[in-house]
């Protein structure tokens, strides 16, 4: 309905939509000078709240090689970076006036490797991958500036051997969860001390 001439028109606002946009600046700002990086966020409603979910990751130097695996974040980095990302939401007016609830994780391992950064976090780990029409499972052993490469299990048809991959011909990978993997050496326990 139009107000008559010379009449303002009130209009009224909704609630302030949070989105990972918006609150992407502030969570950069809140993890600068933590060691860590903003690996993803989402906002989802939960009833008559919001859950504010953020995925952060250490931050590695960009180029090199990556041979060795890296540390996963403690429970104590974890926290530390809640604090400061609840105290930074809190300061401003990103998340508006509805209720929150804010849970910071680490990236777990079903998280689909599409990075660089996300094959340099597992080496070491048993991976598959995924592009250049083909599909490889192995143990990575070290990612370049531009490749991967994958120890492949020996089979009845073929040897144990090394695979490198161009990381511009991987699509995806993802991690292989083993529960009964043998140590970093690839040896047996040791049974020596036990008593027969």
């Amino acid at each position: 309905m139009d107000a008559p001439a010379g009449v303002p028109i009130q209009l009224q606002r909704g609630p302030v939509m949070t989105t990972p946009e918006r609150l992407t600046p502030v969570l950069d700002a809140a993890l600068d000078g933590t060691g860590l990086l903003l690996d993803a966020v989402t906002v989802s409603p939960a009833g008559k709240r919001r859950v504010v979910r953020v995925v952060v990751d250490h931050v590695l130097p960009d180029e090199g090689i990556t041979d060795w695996p890296t540390d996963p974040l403690s429970l104590d980095e974890v926290a530390d970076v809640t604090h400061a990302i609840n105290a930074a939401l809190d300061a401003g007016d990103v998340m508006g006036e509805a209720p929150y609830t804010l849970e910071v994780t680490s990236p777990g391992v079903t998280r689909p490797l599409t990075e660089r950064r996300h094959f340099r976090r597992n080496v070491g780990r048993l991976i598959c991958i995924v592009g250049a029409g083909e599909i490889v499972t192995g143990r990575l052993l070290r990612v370049t500036d531009d490749a991967l490469t994958l120890h492949v299990a020996g089979t009845k048809k073929a040897p144990p051997h090394d695979v490198e991959l161009a990381l511009g011909d991987v699509g995806r990978g993802e991690v292989q969860i083993e529960f009964n993997r043998k140590d970093a050496a690839g040896d047996e326990p040791d049974d020596s001390d036990e008593e027969h």
